[in-house]
């Protein structure tokens, strides 16, 4: 046996352990960000096209979101009434056509007239904030009229103004629509007249909107195909329980704050009151609309000022509450489940990535599926 030592093995390792922890720290940050990069691109790329085929595409959702809310209006008469379901169509559409109907020739002419009073009233009250300022701050007033002078200023104050126009056209698609003279309001009509013939074809439809979904994608695994089928059941569910419930809180704000706009002597109450509670069907904006509008025409109307400023702010106190703590619990309940704050980042969010108010519209359901997809993930695919 020999006693010479055995020559000890080389060490075979590439790197050492904290060289092979910095590498896989930032094969792992690059994934990150390479994973981040590309569902920025596919948001992108997605608002592209949502944003060039809007014509087409927002008469299919409204279309398709009025069917989800009224679905079960059509099953109950299916059930109750024992009409076959085109029957049950028909009759919908009739008593839809009969409050319509009602609509104008009751409330219609009122608010036709304080609209149309309204738009011809605001250089008025543009010229009394003007007045005011002037009377009871001459400082301020003398301070805007220099900067205005200034060549700057105004080429900045005009930028403003092209800004604030351009924003407002891409956030009202139909304002796009009539902006190409008269074929596109021709285009629009055509579009607005489509819907109920849509509605009505989907509305036909009897049954789980997803039932056959399953059978679509024999190429997934099963347990993948599972998952699938059910976020695409859970946005559908999101989708018809948060416009339904909307919708009606809208409605029902609309009538009140109408009512005590009406009541404590604002001018046009009934036609703002009406407009900003539809509004509320995006969260917070028919709020900020409202504030903006209510507070300067109570104080500068005849025979306004801060009494009356007080109580319009009075009422929307009032139906704040009554909408926070009786309609939205009793309506909504937690169906989406989202913070106030992730509300507003994901209506401009939305906004801006679809490039109008369909995001804005699709804002909350569209954040409540990624937040239950990203739950079902964690829950099931990543480790605890």
């Amino acid at each position: 046996m020999s006693d010479e030592p055995t020559p000890s093995a080389p060490d075979s390792a590439f790197l050492t352990p904290s060289q092979r922890r910095t590498v896989g720290f930032t094969l792992t940050l690059a994934a990150v960000f390479g994973a981040i990069a590309l569902i920025i691109s596919g948001v992108i790329v997605l608002g592209r096209m949502v944003s060039y085929f809007s014509s087409v595409l927002w008469p299919l959702a409204v279309a398709g979101v009025l069917a989800l809310i009224l679905r079960p209006i059509v099953d109950l008469f299916v059930g109750r009434l024992k009409l076959r379901r085109p029957a049950a169509v028909t009759l919908l559409y009739g008593l839809a056509s009969l409050v319509f109907a009602v609509f104008l020739l009751l409330l219609l002419p009122p608010l036709i007239d304080q609209l149309l009073t309204f738009i011809t009233y605001v250089p008025t009250l543009w010229a009394n904030a003007g007045n005011y300022i002037e009377r009871n701050y001459p400082d301020w007033g003398a301070l805007a009229q220099r900067q205005l002078a200034n060549p700057t200023v105004r080429q900045l104050a005009d930028a403003a103004l092209v800004e604030a126009r351009g924003l407002l056209s891409h956030t009202l698609p139909s304002l796009k629509a009539a902006g190409g003279g008269l074929l596109g309001v021709g285009a629009f009509a055509a579009n607005i007249a489509l819907i109920p013939v849509y509605l009505f074809f989907f509305l036909l439809s009897s049954g789980e909107p997803t039932r056959h979904l399953r059978n679509q994608l024999p190429f997934l695994k099963s347990s993948l195909r599972e998952d699938l089928v059910f976020l695409v059941r859970e946005f559908i569910g999101i989708v018809e329980s948060f416009f339904r419930g909307q919708l009606l809180i809208g409605l029902i704000m609309g009538a009140l704050l109408a009512v005590g706009f009406t009541l404590i002597g604002l001018k046009f109450g009934l036609v703002i009151g009406l407009f900003v509670g539809v509004l509320n069907i995006v969260p917070y904006l028919g709020s900020i609309i409202g504030i903006a509008i209510t507070l300067p025409l109570a104080f500068l109307q005849p025979a306004g000022g801060w009494q009356l400023v007080a109580l319009v702010v009075l009422v929307k106190v009032i139906v704040q509450t009554i909408e926070g703590w009786f309609l939205t619990p009793k309506i909504m309940g937690e169906r989406t489940g989202l913070h106030p704050v992730t509300i507003i980042v994901a209506i401009f969010f939305w906004g801006t990535a679809f490039d109008g108010i369909l995001g804005m519209l699709l804002a909350i359901p569209l954040t409540a599926f990624f937040v239950t997809a990203w739950r079902l993930a964690k829950h099931k695919y990543l480790p605890s």
